[in-house]
């Protein structure tokens, strides 16, 4: 279980790389990038929903592809630092981590 988890993680990662790249892509080069991070953050996520219940998946998905946006554009593009945004990003993150603690492991067939 551990590492489907871990795709959903690596999915989430290229999630922000694709948000930060619609943003900020400037020529064929960095589009392409884009377009390929879209396709790996799909395909690990759909490889993690096959063994996790997918509505927590996506919530975790979602929840780290928006926080993780949200502190490299104030890091890395100087976008406007608040106290606000620092609070409702911790807000989502306890929700996505409440949700991945009480996700219990699907049951596989033959076991007792």
């Amino acid at each position: 279980m551990k590492q489907d988890w871990s795709y959903v993680f690596i999915a989430g990662i290229f999630e922000i790389g694709w948000a930060i790249g619609l943003k900020h892509a400037f020529n064929v080069g960095t589009w392409l990038l884009t377009a390929i991070a879209i396709y790996a953050s799909m395909h690990f996520l759909i490889i993690a929903s096959k063994k996790l219940p997918v509505g927590t998946t996506y919530a975790v998905f979602t929840g780290m592809g928006t926080a993780g946006t949200v502190v490299f554009d104030m890091a890395v593009f100087h976008e406007p630092f608040s106290f606000a945004k620092i609070l409702l990003i911790l807000l989502l993150l306890s929700g996505v981590i409440g949700l991945k603690t009480i996700t219990k492991a699907p049951e596989t067939e033959g076991e007792n």
